[in-house]
């Protein structure tokens, strides 16, 4: 009896040892100069530590070029099996590159596959060219399309990321650039890919991403690392239907960047949940107009869709702001009010309140007619 005592204590022990290693092992994971957690969805925030402050980001800008890339496949004007022809651009290309020649044609898909799998620099320049006429054209585009974004604290100097003191980002622009890529199927594939060969076998392609292979419900994105940028990742995955961003900018080594990042995600899809925002029907009820053909017009949200909230509380509040009346004329669409949203204090969305349908101002001829109407109704 003695003995299976002992051996139940020293079990306890073991174990007791094992939580506490884990536990600590968690606590002491390095900290990135910034990180970011998203919701891909609606772009809320999380999670973050210095999420706003201006860094190096190295080869983090091939996601921008890769998101052009996708825009012209989405549109129509690329399609996989296109070739594209490099230019002169390619020659004496630095860092990782698939060996393109001056001349040399390679499908779209090719090209994407070497820029997201292999994150080849030569792929970056051909695709820029090919889609703004020159690199230094592209880097405008690419600039625009990140101010259309929201990234506010970003500049990119050249399609590939080199380590420019004048190009820089932060982890919550590389979060909105990451939750943009999210709703590009024609692009998911590639990021997945953990590795890939081009030309028959002869090129191999391997991505730096690791968790292309390790992380359940991975969607993408991109590894990174650089003396300048240190070790960097944006690492996006799906679970019961959400879908979650992580960017760690500047980690210390190239294990801890996926350990935070795995920390973050579990973080998502553990803590927040997605909610669909409901209000009572009466709270909606029409407006009056003044001066129109109408005396009232009914309203609708102009914009709604899932809010994420904490799991153990997913109650929201809504909070409504009309006036009593409005005048004439009333255009279809027009703002009359707003609804606003809450989680306890926490505003998740606000949205204008407007108008179903117009209604037109009353004139004579108006009044007249609605009169004579009446009259032979009678």
């Amino acid at each position: 009896m003695l003995k299976k005592i002992i051996c139940f204590i020293c079990s306890i022990t073991v174990m007791t040892g094992v939580f506490s290693v884990e536990a600590q092992a968690e606590e002491t994971i390095p900290e990135p100069a910034a990180y970011v957690l998203m919701e891909c969805s609606t772009g809320t925030v999380l999670d973050e530590m210095n999420g706003d402050k201006k860094l190096p980001v190295g080869t983090m800008a091939k996601l921008m070029t890769a998101l052009l890339a996708g825009d012209m496949i989405e549109s129509g004007k690329w399609r996989k099996d296109m070739l594209l022809t490099a230019s002169d651009c390619v020659n004496g290309t630095k860092g990782a590159v698939i060996w393109l020649q001056s001349g040399e044609s390679m499908t779209v898909d090719g090209l994407l596959r070497g820029l997201i799998i292999g994150n080849a620099n030569d792929a970056a320049a051909v695709i820029a060219e090919n889609i703004s006429g020159s690199c230094e054209d592209f880097v405008m585009d690419m600039n625009a399309y990140a101010f259309e974004l929201g990234m506010r604290n970003t500049r990119f100097t050249s399609p590939q990321g080199y380590d420019d003191p004048n190009a820089y980002s932060t982890a919550r622009d590389i979060g909105l650039l990451c939750c943009k890529l999210a709703e590009y199927d024609c692009l998911k594939d590639y990021f997945i890919t953990w590795r890939d060969f081009l030309r028959d076998g002869a090129t191999e392609l391997v991505n730096e991403n690791t968790f292309a292979r390790t992380y359940e419900g991975m969607i993408g994105w991109k590894a990174a690392h650089s003396e300048a940028s240190g070790w960097s990742l944006a690492a996006g995955a799906e679970r019961d239907g959400m879908e979650c961003a992580a960017v760690v900018l500047g980690s210390p080594d190239e294990d801890s960047r996926f350990a935070y990042a795995k920390k973050l995600l579990k973080k998502g899809f553990s803590e927040y949940t997605i909610t669909l925002p409901g209000f009572s029907p009466e709270h909606m009820k029409p407006v009056r107009v003044k001066g129109g053909v109408s005396s009232s017009v009914e309203i609708r949200a102009e914009s709604l869709s899932g809010l994420v909230v904490p799991v153990d509380d997913t109650s929201l509040e809504a909070v409504i702001v009309l006036p009593k009346y409005v005048h004439a004329p009333v255009d279809a669409g027009r703002p009359v009010g707003t609804i606003a949203f809450y989680n306890g204090d926490v505003l998740l969305h606000e949205t204008a309140l407007v108008a179903k349908e117009p209604v037109e101002a009353m004139t004579a001829a108006l009044a007249v007619k609605k009169i004579l109407v009446k009259m032979c109704k009678l």
